[in-house]
């Protein structure tokens, strides 16, 4: 493994974001409920990141608009890290990435269904998310919430529309 860098995404690599996506998580993926968030939603490229071993795809984060009860937030989702390359912090490093990112542009917070170990290292709680009803079934344990600045999670309740 070389010196990892970080970049927002861009339209060139999206085929090997698909292809990596693919690896990591099969088809299955699309009938998840966070699928439902993304399909015809518009990926918000700036706050999107991709991790390269040199030229090769490492890693990649990707956000998206939702609402919470007619709440404007982001949908982090989905993060993939080459299996390899996995206990490098690769995806810890998109993730806060995507995140200071949004925080810079005025986003209030950032929500996923994801690992609460996992993503509690970089500030997501489920506690704030408790109220959060995801479109579909989901283990509510794992909606996650990430405030992005003082009062950010305050009245983040209800359903979750793109």
């Amino acid at each position: 493994m070389s010196q990892i860098s970080y970049r927002p995404e861009t339209a060139d690599d999206a085929p090997l974001i698909e292809a990596l996506l693919e690896r990591a998580f099969g088809p299955g993926r699309h009938a998840k409920a966070a699928d439902r968030l993304r399909e015809n939603n518009r990926l918000i490229p700036e706050l999107s990141f991709t991790a390269w071993d040199g030229d090769r795809l490492a890693g990649s984060v990707r956000m998206w608009p939702v609402t919470i009860a007619g709440e404007p937030v982001v949908f982090l989702g989905p993060i993939a890290v080459e299996a390899e390359l996995r206990k490098h912090k690769i995806g810890q490093q998109l993730v806060e990435l995507a995140c200071e990112a949004s925080a810079r542009v005025g986003w209030r917070a950032v929500l996923l269904v994801g690992d609460a170990p996992y993503f509690g290292r970089v500030g997501f709680e489920a506690e704030p998310a408790r109220g959060v009803v995801m479109p579909g079934p989901v283990d509510q344990r794992r909606v996650l919430l990430k405030p992005l600045r003082d009062g950010g999670a305050d009245g983040l309740a209800g359903p979750v529309w793109r």
